[in-house]
């Protein structure tokens, strides 16, 4: 066991799994060499050499065709694309060619693949370096969509990722990578050291994909969050005293419907947070589910709190940026008050 920021886990997990399979490979555009912009995989390519861990060309879309075909042949790639804004040259493969090629082949081909790519807000990076496109691939039959809220699910969901016969989409909120974010900008930001989530096993260990975790126990409203919106649902739910019940979904395909389930059945309210747009945002899609399964518990409307309908501003990234402040504001909708 060893105190880790995400980064650092991240890392562990890919070294953990080029060590133990060989068919586990690294690339990415500066990952070998370099160690990737945000150091994930610092000195992989050093331990284990430049054939299990190696730079790339800038060119997304080649880096995940490459992935397809080794996958096709046994190999189980795991590629960076280095901000998630990037990945859209590459949308092609992933959606027309790695979600499609086990059922267009019935079977008889595959694509073991895991797409490690930064994603979200929160570091003035501007339209370019902001983005949270994972209603995309959602929408895709095919694909796995996950998206870690600490060290320990990081490494944990990375192998379970790896290890997964089906291509995966790995989400990594960077502005959680060095410690969690609460929202609240104008305070000091704490280490993950300070954190019992930051306790990561050194070895092999999973994180089942499908499973939430609820972080807080609550009876008056369920809210529903995943990645750096995680922690800004907490500390809503501290700075507002109102009793949340706060669940990481952790993978939104597949998805945990029946702890959601189960927690809206108790509290009868519900409140959906995520930092993307929110027109046709993964929100909608669980307002829609919890709306099915739910409806004869709900004693309120459901709630989302989201990103703007427009790209992300520099100029006003706090205001889009969903806070503490717009998260404790729906939950007091939610409650009437």
């Amino acid at each position: 066991m060893a105190t880790m920021n995400m980064i650092q886990a991240l890392n562990s997990g890919m070294d953990t799994m080029l060590t133990r399979d060989p068919n586990v490979l690294v690339f990415g555009e500066d990952v070998g060499y370099f160690g990737g912009v945000f150091r994930a995989t610092d000195g992989l390519q050093k331990k284990h050499g430049m054939t299990r861990c190696f730079d790339t060309p800038i060119g997304e879309g080649g880096i995940v065709a490459v992935a397809i075909g080794m996958g096709a042949y046994g190999l189980r790639p795991v590629v960076e694309i280095q901000f998630a804004d990037y990945i859209y040259p590459a949308f092609d493969q992933i959606v027309s060619e790695a979600a499609r090629l086990r059922y267009r082949s019935a079977g008889d081909f595959f694509a073991p693949m895991t797409v490690r790519t930064p994603y979200g807000g929160g570091i003035f990076g501007g339209q370019t370096h902001s983005q949270s496109p994972e209603a995309l691939f959602t929408h895709v039959a095919g694909l796995k969509t996950v998206i870690p809220a600490t060290p320990y699910d990081a490494k944990g969901l990375l192998i379970s990722a790896i290890e997964d016969d089906d291509p995966v989409i790995f989400l990594e909120p960077k502005r959680i990578y060095n410690g969690p974010f609460d929202g609240h900008h104008d305070r000091p930001v704490s280490p993950w050291s300070k954190y019992p989530a930051s306790d990561v096993p050194d070895g092999y260990y999973t994180v089942p994909l499908g499973k939430a975790a609820i972080h807080r126990q609550g009876a008056d409203v369920t809210v529903l969050a995943y990645g750096t919106m995680l922690h800004v649902a907490l500390a809503a739910a501290q700075d507002s005293g109102i009793d949340a019940e706060v669940i990481d979904l952790r993978t939104l395909v597949p998805l945990d419907l029946e702890t959601v389930v189960q927690s809206v059945e108790k509290t009868g309210r519900c409140v959906i947070v995520h930092e993307a747009t929110r027109t046709s945002g993964f929100g909608a899609e669980l307002a829609a589910l919890v709306q099915e399964n739910c409806f004869f518990h709900l004693e309120a409307p459901i709630e989302r709190v989201a990103g703007w309908d427009t790209p992300y501003p520099h100029a006003f990234e706090w205001q889009y940026f969903p806070g503490p402040a717009r998260v404790a504001e729906a939950m007091r909708r939610a409650m009437g008050a």
